[in-house]
């Protein structure tokens, strides 16, 4: 498969899972918002995902997102994302299925369908944002039913459970900066409890620990859970599995990135609570951060670098 190809399948994903992940933050914020608009603002969001240049400011859920949505001149607005995981599709049609490419383009077409932006202002917003979010499910489902199980469907994996990492990890971040702003232990646990509606883990979380938001168990099951889609260490143990496949498959060639794989899911699998509360959760996330940045830059450059 050619290096372009490949770069093309991995973005593809990567953006398709981000803006899943963006929609589900705007669709979480809101309801909190609505309820204590003074501990769930939306200008952490803003900041998080708009470039460092951006001027925009707003308090207004309605007017952050349709910032979020469909600023064209915001790289991270939904619009940019589908507009280029449509591009990248496009261009490797023939790698993926027909109806993946169709579930993909109506999703552009939609977005860009005169009038939807009035709807907005028109419709119920939780409603506006799970039509987008079924898009993401529908593009999920096809994956998953229509895609043969090569190196097409791997290569998208790696940019699934790439950015499914910096996601979660990124959502924590910015969460643990609202918690350092309080010791009221109430409204430390509606954070605890953003962040686990957001990543699609507070019915796990409530079914296996059956208790108020402890942060051990929260952080355990973020960053530890075996079984949890978007765990840390699920989505490396993802990651490593994909790799170890292409390899198999002659697509890849044995590198540092194995390494630098099986030391981070190490590390996170044998990291105590106890370690991680020494270190800091925010030291043990940026730690995360950092060997994914390196496990980036090693796919960019060791097997993207000649793109052609």
């Amino acid at each position: 498969m050619l290096s372009r190809v490949a770069n093309n399948l991995i973005w593809l994903d990567r953006y398709m899972e981000r803006g899943n992940g963006i929609l589900s933050l705007l669709k979480v914020n809101f309801y909190a918002n609505q309820d204590s608009p003074e501990l769930f603002s939306w200008s952490p969001i803003i900041k998080n995902y708009s470039s460092t240049d951006n001027t925009f400011y707003t308090e207004d859920a309605i007017e952050c997102i349709d910032f979020m949505v469909f600023n064209t001149s915001h790289s991270n607005s939904i619009l940019n994302i589908v507009t280029n995981a449509r591009e990248n599709a496009r261009s490797v049609q023939e790698h993926i299925s027909k109806e993946l490419w169709l579930c993909i383009n109506s999703y552009y077409l939609f977005l860009t369908k005169k009038g939807l932006r009035e709807r907005l202002n028109e419709e119920d917003p939780i409603v506006f944002l799970d039509n987008l979010l079924g898009f993401h499910l529908k593009f999920y489902g096809n994956v998953d039913i229509t895609l043969e199980r090569g190196p097409a469907y791997y290569f998208m994996n790696i940019g699934k459970y790439l950015e499914r990492v910096i996601q979660t990890s990124d959502f924590t971040a910015m969460k643990l900066i609202e918690i350092s702003k309080t010791s009221d232990s109430l409204e430390q646990s509606f954070y605890w409890k953003n962040l686990l509606l957001s990543i699609g883990g507070y019915q796990l979380y409530l079914k296996k620990y059956k208790s108020s938001f402890r942060e051990d168990h929260i952080i355990t099951m973020i960053f530890q859970d075996t079984l949890f889609p978007r765990s840390v260490y699920y989505c490396i143990n993802k990651l490593n599995r994909h790799v170890n496949l292409l390899i198999e498959t002659g697509e890849l060639e044995k590198n540092n990135m194995e390494f630098l794989l099986g030391k981070l899911e190490s590390t996170i699998k044998y990291t105590t609570i106890e370690s991680i509360n020494h270190q800091g959760l925010d030291n043990f996330i940026n730690g995360i951060k950092e060997d994914i940045k390196n496990i980036s830059y090693s796919i960019n450059t060791v097997y993207f670098s000649n793109v052609n």
